[in-house]
């Protein structure tokens, strides 16, 4: 028979690939995760791990099967422990959102603030970060993103479309050559992405706009680029739910210049049975349908349910 609790030393030591790390977040001592991954493999009489000092603790082929499966019961009795304690009843527990960088910022925050003030028993964590967030790494319950996951057990919903436009900041437009046209842009600089280090292909839309060497500020985060436009020196492509709520940033050329994308929301398979996670994704899916304007740049202020 398993040691069922050493399942939990297992994914951790999984999903942070260190030992040391690992044992912090259980609360024990970094011996205590070293001895039970020993027992586990002996236990199944395979290695599970690969051992470096540069990668840490990488899984075999035999550990990336059994972490699957593991990963599986963690999600059953998880819910289960849900049920039958009354949790989902009480709808208490700790919850973690992934998002991008700029909608879980601007947008995210202040609803899931807002979820809190409703549901005071539930912790929440919010992850707004320029990069992929992993689920199988349970990085988060729930992960909204650009991209719509290709595979995997996941329960997936459309979050909604959202607009980016052209801005600049009073101070510049006012300094500047008057822009009328597209044609004018040709004497502006620009902000933008670092080309190298974007980490979807979604982000790409500067190109189709303006010549790359006119780009003279780049940075792999959108709020380092509305820091930068704020500045009036030059423009920036922006999502409307960022610079339509502050005043002291203008659209250029309206709606000659729009970009449109999508907000993907999505949460492991399992975790459709969790009382406390489905009570965020419905406030979510809810909570953004009504910021539809802002989304796309025709309000400038961010409404919250009654």
């Amino acid at each position: 028979m398993l040691d069922w609790d050493g399942l939990r030393y297992f994914l951790e030591v999984a999903r942070s690939q260190r030992v040391s790390v690992a044992a912090q977040r259980l609360g024990v001592r970094h011996s205590t995760v070293s001895r039970r991954i020993q027992a586990l493999e002996r236990d199944l009489d395979t290695l599970l791990f690969n051992k470096s000092k540069s990668s840490g603790y990488t899984l075999t082929e035999d550990g990336t099967r059994f972490f699957a499966c593991a990963e599986t019961m963690e999600s059953t009795l998880l819910a289960a422990r849900e049920q039958i304690s009354g949790q989902a009843q009480a709808l208490s527990g700790h919850l973690r959102v992934g998002s991008t960088e700029g909608l879980g910022s601007y947008v995210l925050a202040p609803l899931m603030a807002d979820f809190q003030r409703r549901y005071p028993a539930i912790t929440l964590d919010i992850m707004p970060v320029p990069r992929y967030i992993s689920l199988s790494k349970r990085e988060a319950d729930i992960v909204v993103a650009l991209e719509r996951p290709q595979r995997g057990p996941y329960l997936c919903t459309k979050l909604a479309d959202y607009s980016l436009k052209l801005y600049g900041s009073k101070a510049y437009l006012a300094g500047a050559p008057p822009i009328r046209s597209t044609a004018d842009l040709a004497g502006h600089s620009f902000i933008g992405y670092v080309e190298e280090l974007v980490f979807s292909d979604h982000l790409r839309y500067l190109d189709d706009i303006v010549a790359s060497q006119r780009v003279i500020f780049k940075s792999t985060s959108v709020i380092a680029q509305y820091q930068a436009a704020l500045q009036g020196r030059s423009l920036a492509v922006l999502p409307c739910f960022m610079a339509a709520q502050d005043a002291r940033l203008e659209v250029v050329l309206g709606d000659d210049i729009l970009v449109t994308r999508s907000f993907w929301m999505y949460c492991h398979e399992d975790l459709r049975h969790s009382a406390r996670v489905m009570a965020l994704w419905d406030f979510l899916k809810q909570s953004v349908q009504l910021n539809t304007p802002l989304l796309r740049g025709e309000s400038g202020a961010l409404r919250y349910l009654p």
